[in-house]
């Protein structure tokens, strides 16, 4: 018979379509906790542990120099953990109902600037060679798709359809999403369709994206060519696939789409998660006001 922490496992992978990355953090969260308890106060299960012991965990993880931020990671971890047994009936409290998280500064992340992007596809725009002809696709792909990075090294070819012109991608808790294919990467998809039918190896030949020998691209290779790239023309110190993705939400919203549709494209839930892009917007936004109201004339 499953423990309440293995069928937690599967609940997490089968019923909230969670990632095998996602679902083993939870449950690396949920063992450190496991330690503590019995190192602490000499209990071996945590199916029926109190908030106090809780709030221990949480000032011997503050105490470690553990930021806010993560201890917040595990006590989520522990609030979904609870919330299953309350469901399951494994429990009649959960002892996470009245926990508040920690405050953690808000971090404003820095969008690339349309001059940045401009500056760097005229820098890459004659590129020779499978890897060049791959590494400007990808550049743009992340620039006019607004896809995850996790989202691109799992894009598999078949879900790249140039006959409609829309990308199939697969997001989080595998939702899919419908993408368009604009028109002005149409020929960077072909020419890299053309360099990567070339290749003599194609070990995971179902990946649209892949490395010289065939492989399917790893999180820190593609990490490490958009920080390498944008290297080039912006001085900003985060430089990342997400920031990429911040970038595309952010010229959308400026330039006049809906933030409804910009949440669509993102694969949000909800529109919660996307107005985090909207701060970006708000100087673009004053300047459109000032300069359109009659009172300031």
């Amino acid at each position: 018979m499953k423990t309440n922490k293995e069928a937690f496992g599967d609940y997490l992978l089968l019923e909230k379509k969670y990632s095998v990355h996602t679902a083993n953090a939870y449950l690396n969260d949920l063992m450190a906790f496991e330690i503590f308890v019995k190192e602490n106060f000499e209990q071996d299960c945590i199916d029926n542990v109190n908030y106090s012991q809780i709030r221990r965990w949480i000032v011997f993880l503050v105490d470690q120099n553990i930021s806010n931020v993560s201890v917040n990671r595990k006590m989520a971890s522990l609030k979904a953990f609870y919330k299953f047994l309350l469901k399951s009936k494994q429990i009649e409290v959960n002892p996470m109902l009245k926990h508040k998280s920690l405050k953690t500064p808000k971090v404003v992340q820095v969008p690339f600037s349309e001059k940045e992007l401009k500056d760097l596809l005229g820098q890459i725009e004659d590129s020779v060679g499978f890897e060049e002809v791959r590494d400007k696709l990808i550049v743009e792909m992340f620039y006019v798709t607004g896809m995850r990075r996790a989202e691109l090294i799992h894009l598999m070819i078949k879900n790249v359809d140039r006959s409609t012109g829309i990308i199939k991608v697969l997001g989080k808790r595998n939702k899919e999403r419908l993408i368009p294919i604009l028109p002005i990467i149409e020929n960077q998809i072909d020419l890299y369709i053309k360099e990567r039918g070339s290749l003599e190896n194609l070990t995971d030949s179902d990946y649209f994206f892949v490395s010289k020998k065939g492989l399917k691209l790893s999180e820190s290779f593609v990490y490490r060519l958009i920080n390498s790239y944008f290297s080039r023309v912006s001085e900003k110190v985060k430089k990342s696939p997400h920031v990429l993705r911040h970038t595309f939400a952010t010229h959308l919203l400026n330039n006049g789409a809906d933030l409804n549709s910009v949440k669509e494209l993102l694969g949000h839930s909800s529109l919660a998660s996307t107005q985090v892009y909207t701060h970006n917007s708000l100087a673009e936004l004053k300047k459109v006001y000032i300069d359109a109201h009659p009172r300031n004339k």
